[in-house]
């Protein structure tokens, strides 16, 4: 048997963890072969692949990024890309595809699996917002490396006084805001799901100025203010129709300085929260899910996705994960309803 690997969309830490397992656990175990096709959908689409073997995965278990590259190609965009992945996969013989990624990679795993082609499912971002699955891998790095930052802005927000605005990832859903916010003690913290009321920031940086300390806000880049609209770097949608959100940061340092007179800076963790070394949470998770994906490919369980359930994972329809996004919900944090604007 042969199967083929991908990795789609925005890369992630622990994207090379799954790979790892995948090669590992299809060779010495099945006896398969595996390759791996570069850039996301990219790879099928134009015949780009590589064969993996032990010696091509042997260091790669704490790198950060995709030996395998990615790209936010979308081949029902493409006049006849179907057919083209059919001809390439029954070309190069490959019998099953596992595809690593996030909504818009599975939606085309989904959609691929009722046209015919048996692709199994990895659950891989670090928004955490897909649904049917408790965590997705990468999601944890993440969320540590915005922590640390907070905790290095705090001291220079206290030696300045200046009030410090931290934009972190997360289009439709605030996880990431949400966790390091908490865990990095933000005295502010604004997410996607709920407008926030700029006076109400306000007031809450200024009690934090009374009391001689300096406020720190956490914002993610979906998050809007009643009345207004998601701030966009730039205009123009990839091939799922996304546009570039960012700025919103920038944009409420402004008004918090407008209506203050305190200064006030923001910073953009931007990529930074995408990059390096993933956890040891990440890898072990990364690491289960690729061992799970193969059990499934050996099924012929198609049109499912690895899961983690509790502690368990388990196997969901793909239909069933790319349904809708996994958004925080705001009841269940009632403890800390101060932190959402």
């Amino acid at each position: 048997m042969r199967v083929g690997l991908l990795t789609g969309g925005g890369d992630c830490p622990g994207l090379n963890a799954v790979i790892r397992a995948v090669v590992r656990k299809g060779i010495e175990t099945y006896e398969w072969d595996v390759v791996g096709f570069r850039n996301g959908w990219q790879g099928p689409l134009e015949g780009n692949l590589r064969p993996l073997g032990l010696t091509d995965v042997e260091d790669i278990l704490a790198r950060g990024g995709t030996i395998l590259g990615s790209s936010r190609t979308n081949p029902y965009r493409d006049e006849g890309g179907v057919d083209r992945i059919k001809g390439v996969l029954a070309e190069h013989q490959v019998d099953a595809l596992i595809a690593i990624g996030g909504e818009d990679t599975l939606g085309v795993a989904k959609r691929l699996t009722d046209d015919g082609v048996g692709v199994v499912g990895v659950p891989k971002t670090i928004d955490n917002d897909l649904a049917a699955t408790d965590y997705t891998f990468g999601f944890d790095t993440a969320v540590h490396i915005a922590t640390e930052a907070i905790d290095r802005l705090r001291t220079t927000a206290e030696s300045h006084h200046r009030a410090l605005v931290v934009e972190v990832m997360g289009r439709h859903a605030g996880w990431i805001a949400l966790h390091s916010g908490l865990a990095g003690g933000a005295n502010v913290i604004l997410v996607p799901e709920r407008p926030f009321s700029v006076e109400k920031v306000v007031e809450w940086v200024k009690r934090r100025f009374e009391r001689q300390f300096a406020p720190i806000i956490v914002v993610a880049e979906g998050a809007v203010p009643e009345g207004g609209a998601e701030v966009l770097a730039r205009g123009e949608k990839d091939a799922f129709g996304h546009v570039a959100l960012g700025g919103i940061g920038a944009w409420l340092a402004d008004e918090i300085a407008k209506h203050t007179g305190a200064e006030s800076r923001a910073v953009v963790l931007g990529h930074t929260q995408r990059g390096g070394t993933p956890t040891a949470y990440d890898r072990v998770l990364a690491t289960r899910f690729g061992l799970h994906a193969v059990d499934a490919v050996r099924d012929g369980d198609f049109g499912v996705m690895v899961a983690l359930r509790g502690t368990d994972i388990v196997r969901v329809k793909l239909a069933e994960a790319t349904a809708e996004l996994k958004t925080v919900p705001l009841e269940r944090y009632e403890e800390a309803e101060v932190f959402f604007g």
